[in-house]
């Protein structure tokens, strides 16, 4: 085990963090820190950031990502836990008889899954359709009066919601203190431990707009990725609009078929999939590389 970065992330061999005590608590520091990203935090309200964190943070939770196995596909993301009312990193797989299981990413077949899997690449959160804590009532002044039931939209809308805005909501206190918000960091640290480094570049390159490029320099600085992470060569594929249903759905089951859809290319490489909406707002190669050159990086 190594460290990286100013925040000097504990890395384990293959270059992803480690899915420790120590790691969240950088991360949970790292989100809340207006400093390295000199107060460029991103749309927001009054109160937004006074516990909450960056704007890239919840476009970051809500992305996924896929593995091929020996039995079928795998989609590894944050999904809501239901009752308990918090969210974990779960893989979800195809059974021999047709059906969908969940399990968590950080039990010892949520491992062997991903571990004995090849990495396909990672697919963008929805900034619409339904939220994965449906049903959930919040009360009117959560999460600093965003309350995640009004993003739970149907399959199709054009009003703001999805996984996305779910977790601008959850993202508004990141606080030990906050269970939802304390969970979803948590979890995404475990899907980051498993996923790398390029998965969380390529979701943050998502946007030119929202100061994404001066947060993912940060994310270098601070050593939560790579430099040459945030510098992988790629240009996104587009989802094609039965996938993007299917994802707006915000099931795991819906997610995984969706995922099965998608072209990839087990012997060519990671790629990444881009809701069409905002497919040409893709940072690029050359783009990133002066924005860490400027931030002398």
């Amino acid at each position: 085990m190594s460290v990286r970065g100013t925040y000097r992330f504990d890395i384990q061999d293959d270059g992803n963090i480690v899915d420790n005590t120590e790691n969240i608590e950088r991360a949970r520091r790292l989100f809340r820190d207006g400093t390295i990203i000199g107060g460029q935090w991103g749309p927001g309200r009054q109160g937004d950031f006074v516990y909450g964190g960056w704007h890239c943070l919840c476009h970051l939770l809500a992305g996924s990502g896929a593995y091929q196995s020996n039995s079928g596909y795998l989609w590894a993301a944050i999904t809501h836990a239901g009752d308990e009312d918090r969210y974990l990193a779960t893989v979800t797989t195809r059974e021999a008889d047709g059906t969908a299981r969940t399990v968590n990413l950080d039990s010892s077949e949520g491992r062997n899954l991903v571990e004995q899997a090849a990495l396909l690449g990672y697919v963008e959160g929805s900034s619409m359709g339904h939220i994965s804590a449906r049903n959930v009532q919040d009360p009117p002044n959560a999460f600093n009066s965003w309350p995640r039931q009004v993003f739970d939209q149907t399959a199709g809308s054009n009003a703001s919601g999805g996984t996305v805005w779910e977790h601008w909501s959850t993202t508004r206190d990141l606080r030990r203190s906050d269970p939802i918000g304390d969970s979803v960091l948590r979890a995404y640290i475990t899907l980051v431990s498993a996923l790398g480094g390029k998965f969380v570049a390529a979701v943050a390159r998502g946007r030119r707009t929202y100061n994404h490029p001066v947060q993912l320099c940060a994310l270098v600085k601070a050593g939560f990725i790579a430099r040459e992470e945030a510098l992988w060569d790629t240009t996104p594929y587009r989802i094609p609009s039965d996938a993007e249903r299917l994802l707006q759905e915000a099931r795991p089951d819906d997610c995984l078929r969706a995922v099965e859809s998608l072209s990839w290319t087990p012997s060519g490489g990671q790629r990444y999939f881009m809701f069409s909406r905002k497919i040409n707002s893709w940072s690029d190669r050359r783009s990133v590389e002066y924005d860490l050159n400027l931030q002398g990086i």
